[in-house]
């Protein structure tokens, strides 16, 4: 048989780490070919290898049945390969057409086309049901349409190979079923995908075959209507994982949260939380499940002084601590997981154990008087990388060298280490493998039973039914029910999602 890209025997070294052992990896025309593997197993590795961002110790590529040497993207770009990465690369002040066209501008003269290119735009817009504004700043445009960009970045220069990246990472429910849709027509009209992902119901919802590699070792791979989720999860890490987490029933008892009436703007000065009023005790997991954009990131902010509160009051133990500086509030008894470890989680180029202290640097033991304690801060960061399996060369390796991953169990492990009072887990498996999941799961699960208040914002629904006590439904910036995960159903949280029964809605506190 011939394959349209045949990778053999590959091998990719990285100072302290074999990231690629001896990988092989054959992709059929006209089929989506998920990559699966653990956080730091070697995926985005490998087709970075096939790409030409690395170049492999040792291994052939093939093409289309010729041996070929990938020394640069462009050398892909040629050979017909195309590569969205997990984190985009687009120019937030440029139109969805100029970032398109980047490198690649069409010419009238001595000057740029770019009506031209609108309409080259368009024309692969309307053929692959992408539904894109040429003419849109990529700055006001949704993550997901910024993800219907780099795709057409692609098609634009006739790639017939896509390697998509963790395409789902940041993508809401809704998205993550309308980019499905699209990769079925892309290799409807001839394409062919490889798919990394760690999402098993993805894989088995879209991918014909699917190779599986753990810690830079191939396993095999497998036709995907053959096998099963328990069986592809089993291949990935190396054991029976659990899809359910086990918990005892929650004993709540006194309030560590209480937010009443609280009113927050956004940036554009528009009511985003609009007198939401919610509480959380001790020893409970309370969950607040919306559609991305209800509120959820501008309630995260204000409770922990990234956002300033127009009115109402936020308790932490009794004790307000509305408007409070974030150190003040985390000193207090807080500790969140943020949504975007980027943004608010990480100093990428600081050394992971730097990392581990930003909010305890100036403490004992991490210091004395004027100067930092090296020593100290190094030896902790261990500690954490250990207990949180924390895939890295070294505690002095940068946070921007980790994977998604990996930096996302190190600020989980930062954050639930400090045994706070209260912990905010915002998006907290996002970008997890299932055996990542599966630990974090009950990481939460042993805090509530240590006493701890837990509040989860999630969009995964799975999530919220396995690890909430109660859920709060938001809508439009209110909370407009709360039910327990035993008395509802997906369905019917959906609808309440969806703000059908806001009128109706009766909001219990316990």
């Amino acid at each position: 048989m011939e394959y349209v890209i045949e990778m053999l025997d590959i091998r990719k070294e990285f100072p302290g780490i074999v990231a690629n052992d001896q990988i092989n990896l054959q992709v059929k025309k006209g089929e989506i070919h998920a990559l699966l593997g653990e956080n730091g197993a070697g995926k985005s590795t490998l087709m970075n290898v096939l790409f030409g961002i690395y170049q492999p110790e040792k291994g052939n590529i093939r093409v289309q049945g010729q041996d070929v040497h990938i020394t640069s993207p462009n050398i892909a770009n040629e050979l017909g390969i195309g590569m969205v990465h997990q984190h985009f690369m687009l120019v937030d002040t440029f139109t969805v057409t100029e970032n398109i066209v980047l490198g690649s501008e069409p010419t009238k003269g001595l000057k740029v086309n770019i009506s031209e290119a609108e309409k080259e735009v368009q024309k692969i817009s309307d053929q692959y049901g992408l539904r894109v504004d040429p003419k849109a700043l990529v700055r006001d445009i949704s993550v997901g349409m910024q993800q219907r960009v780099e795709i057409l970045k692609m098609l634009y220069r006739q790639a017939e190979i896509l390697i998509l990246d963790e395409p789902t990472a940041v993508l809401t429910p809704q998205e993550i079923d309308e980019l499905m849709q699209i990769m079925k027509s892309l290799v409807n009209e001839g394409k062919s995908i490889i798919l990394i992902t760690h999402k098993l119901s993805e894989i088995m919802q879209v991918a014909d075959r699917c190779t599986v590699i753990r810690r830079g070792k191939g396993i095999g791979t497998v036709n995907v209507d053959q096998t099963t989720t328990n069986e592809l999860a089993s291949m990935m890490v190396g054991r029976d994982v659990s899809f359910k987490t086990e918990k005892d029933q929650a004993n709540p008892k006194d309030l560590v949260l209480d937010i009443k009436d609280l009113i927050v703007k956004d940036n554009r000065d528009v009511d985003m939380v609009r007198g939401l009023s919610l509480n959380v005790r001790q020893g409970e997991i309370v969950g607040i499940a919306g559609v991305d954009g209800n509120g959820q990131s501008e309630l995260i902010e204000a409770i922990t002084g990234l956002r300033k509160v127009e009115a109402g009051e936020i308790l932490l133990n009794n004790e307000s601590i509305t408007n409070f500086k974030p150190r003040d509030i985390y000193e207090k008894g807080l500790s969140h997981i943020p949504q975007d470890r980027h943004k608010y989680g990480l100093v990428l180029d600081y050394p992971i154990a730097e990392n581990m202290v930003l909010q305890t640097y100036y403490q004992k033991p991490f210091s004395s008087k004027w100067a930092l304690n090296f020593k100290e801060i190094y030896n902790y960061a261990k500690k954490i990388i250990k207990e949180y399996d924390v895939r890295t060369p070294s505690e002095s390796t940068l946070a921007r060298s980790l994977s998604g991953g990996n930096q996302q169990k190190a600020i989980i492990g930062r954050e639930i280490d400090r045994s706070p009072d209260l912990l905010i887990a915002a998006q907290p498996t996002r970008g997890l493998d299932v055996g990542a999941i599966e630990f974090i799961h009950k990481k939460l699960i042993e805090e509530r039973d240590k006493g701890r208040g837990v509040l989860l914002i999630s969009f995964e629904l799975d999530e919220i039914f396995n690890l909430s006590d109660r859920i709060a439904v938001i809508y439009e910036g209110k909370i407009v029910a709360e039910v327990k995960p035993d008395e509802t159903n997906h369905d019917e949280l959906g609808l309440l999602m969806a703000g059908s029964n806001e009128e109706k809605a009766e909001v219990k506190h316990p």
